[in-house]
């Protein structure tokens, strides 16, 4: 059943809520409970996967559902991110909560069926569940900043949406079809309309708003440093890509035929992302903010394998995505960490982390200088893949530019490195303590980003066999 990855969660996300509701007492175990669940769904996701079932495709419900290696693929990359966020989740007091296990498996639902909509409206249910589910957990801390930047989230989620649903409804005016493959039909039959231009731009604001594209990112800095920390993680990691896989699944499949249009915009979109996203995080004082201003950054780099529209582009955006989730699941874990022995976000009282916790330092400095492109680490292949594809269209401008981002990236990032190892030593040098679920992702993450930036090779013929796939 191709569809067994969807039904086990969803059964998983009802599961949770009644056993959160009837036995109160066991609460405390739903944690290792959901986690344990979520890792044999993957199990069973890779017998789905790229690897094994030969990138071949399923169609359900006429087309308004696809299950192919490229969702998969997502799939397993939310699966991971859900995990890895619950285990860091254990020791915040908001994991006491048995619905907060229920809605982050509801928000994984929502991105499951994001990536394999095949059809508008589905699209837009899926999104609405992942940004419902959100809207609650960003709250979860309960304290003011949690509840402004729910609250936030609520009214530009609201603007989002009717954005992107305005969008789609020209898009079905023009077409008469929600279905992407035949609205791939209609579009290359045809000339080129002002109402098709207007419902595509409408549809980018509208995916620029979930993904922190600029000038649609205001939400990004105050939500990340207002939400529960693992929930910021996940909102970071497992929403953006999301977002990303829907962007390519509905312009690179369903208007391929006047590409020239979108990907000009997408190019303006890039260019100011890039540039705004670096500069800003310059002055950051905030980790979370830093990282906030870091993730909008990289939404310009996930640009380029958009603008590139190519089997490579898309191979560059999939191996990006696995490498982004790692860099920021070690960053963000070693954020919690910190915020729960020293109650700051400050990057100041990071000072002689290295001493206070050498496990976390070393982590945090990986995980930062992965985001960076620091090579051996696996960020730099993921950076100079994303390179390579805008650089075989002809952008060398682009790329160029990218590159200056990515050097500009690195002081920030070397400031937060360099308080750690070299700032003003507090009077008393207390260890921190780490629990063992995020001394356990912690682990995962950094070994993951040096292994897989020495030995890339597996990982690159995967997304290259998915991304041909994909296109076929």
């Amino acid at each position: 059943m191709s569809y067994i990855v969807e039904l086990l969660t969803a059964a998983l996300c009802l599961v949770l809520l009644v056993v959160g509701l009837s036995l109160p007492k066991y609460k405390e175990r739903l944690g290792l409970v959901t986690s344990i669940c979520l890792f044999i769904i993957f199990i069973i996701s890779i017998f789905n996967g790229p690897l094994l079932n030969g990138g071949q495709q399923q169609s359900l419900l006429d087309g308004a559902y696809v299950v192919d290696s490229f969702s998969i693929f997502f799939k397993q990359l939310f699966l991971i991110a859900a995990v890895l966020t619950i285990l860091m989740s254990k020791d915040h007091l908001v994991s006491k909560q048995g619905e907060f296990y229920a809605l982050i498996v509801s928000a994984l639902l929502g991105m499951m069926i994001m990536v394999s909509a095949g059809e508008l409206i589905t699209i837009y249910v899926g999104l609405e569940l992942m940004t419902i589910s959100f809207c609650i957990l960003i709250a979860y801390k309960g304290d003011e900043k949690s509840k402004e930047a729910s609250l936030k989230y609520i009214i530009l989620g609201a603007m989002s949406s009717a954005i992107f649903l305005y969008g789609l409804s020209l898009i079905y005016g023009i077409t008469q079809t929600t279905v992407i493959k035949e609205i791939a039909e209609v579009l290359a039959s045809g000339q080129v309309a002002p109402l098709e231009i207007l419902g595509m731009i409408f549809l980018i604001a509208g995916f620029a708003f979930k993904i922190a594209i600029v000038p649609f990112h205001m939400w990004a800095p105050d939500i990340y440093e207002g939400a529960p920390t693992s929930i910021t993680v996940f909102l970071a990691v497992a929403s953006k890509t999301a977002g990303l896989a829907v962007l390519i699944r509905l312009f690179m499949t369903g208007m391929s035929s006047v590409s020239s249009y979108w990907i000009e915009l997408i190019i303006v979109l890039c260019v100011i992302t890039l540039v705004l996203g670096n500069l800003v995080a310059i002055p950051q004082t905030n980790i979370k903010r830093l990282l906030a201003y870091s993730s909008i950054s990289q939404a310009g780099y996930f640009l380029l394998g958009i603008i590139a529209n190519s089997s490579l582009g898309i191979a560059s955006v999939l191996l990006y995505s696995l490498f982004y989730l790692f860099a920021n699941i070690g960053a963000f874990g070693v954020v919690i960490a910190v915020s729960k022995a020293t109650g700051s976000d400050e990057i100041k009282d990071y000072a002689y982390l290295a001493k206070r916790s050498p496990f976390l330092a070393a982590v945090m400095l990986i995980s930062l200088l992965s985001l960076a492109g620091i090579p051996p680490l696996a960020g730099f292949i993921g950076k100079f893949y994303l390179f390579l594809s805008i650089i075989e269209k002809g952008q060398i401008w682009l790329a160029f530019l990218s590159i200056v981002m990515s050097v500009v990236s690195v002081y920030y990032y070397l400031k937060v490195v360099k308080v750690m190892y070299f700032g003003e030593s507090p009077e008393k040098l207390e260890s921190i303590p780490v629990s063992i679920g995020t001394k356990l992702s912690l682990i995962i993450s950094m070994i993951t980003l040096v292994v897989l930036g020495i030995y890339p090779t597996q990982v690159i013929d995967v997304v290259l066999t998915v991304s041909k796939a994909f296109l076929m």
